[in-house]
């Protein structure tokens, strides 16, 4: 689904980002992890073709992001509040990707009123700026719009902080259901391993840009992680 081939990214000669060769089969639930500065939000921003590489490709279902934008319709992200448009209501914000996204206000509905629980009445009919809304509903608003168009890859960068706990396990929840049929490839960056190794059948360590490790989840996965940040060696 998605294919990275000697991906790199500089800036001022100082290399944030190597990462030679990876590949993110379809359905996967990948999860990235690493200290701040490791490269997390940098790779993430390259898929998007937010930033150019300093040298190699990535591909998105066999299509170079950096040269066409054939991938958009099938991609969606929530990479932070700046995704959003701060002088809309959610409901217009929802409103307006649903219509990016050849979606009629009925499809929108139908799906939002999946997530009723996810935003705990504080979202939805507020007549309430995104920008007036705290950091964890933006963040929630955000999330679900990413869902909206039944995108094939989805990317959240750090989506479970600024999220109190009942919310934090219905989000996981959400991403279990997404990949559960195998349908969606969700990319997921956190600082919380706990979460990250819950929902993710995968998991990439970076540090300065660097792939450290790449481990397919089990039951020692946190062990190993928490070993790993703690200077330990991964075994």
């Amino acid at each position: 689904m998605i294919s990275v081939k000697n991906l790199s990214k500089s800036y001022k000669g100082i290399r944030v980002l190597n990462i030679e060769n990876m590949e993110i089969p379809k359905g996967q639930s990948f999860g990235l992890v690493g200290n701040n500065g490791a490269g997390k939000t940098t790779f993430f921003s390259l898929i998007l073709d937010l930033i150019q590489p300093t040298t190699g490709q990535i591909k998105n279902k066999e299509i170079l992001v950096n040269e066409s934008e054939e991938w958009k319709p099938f991609t969606s992200s929530f990479i932070d509040e700046s995704f959003l448009i701060g002088y809309l209501t959610a409901e217009e914000y929802f409103y307006f990707i649903g219509e990016l996204r050849g979606q009629t206000k009925a499809d929108v509905d139908t799906l939002i009123s999946q997530f009723e629980d996810f935003f705990h009445g504080e979202i939805l009919g507020q007549n309430k700026y995104l920008r007036d809304l705290s950091k964890g509903n933006q963040k929630k608003a955000g999330i679900v719009a990413t869902f909206i168009g039944n995108p094939e890859v989805i990317i959240l960068d750090e989506p479970f902080a600024n999220l109190d706990p009942t919310t934090q396990i219905r989000l996981k929840q959400i991403i279990k259901e997404l990949t559960q049929n195998k349908d969606v490839t969700v990319l997921i960056s956190s600082h919380d391993l706990q979460h990250i190794t819950e929902v993710c059948e995968r998991i990439v360590v970076l540090e300065k840009g660097d792939v450290i490790k790449d481990i397919s989840t089990s039951d020692a996965t946190l062990k190993e992680l928490e070993d790993y940040f703690t200077g330990s060696v991964l075994s």
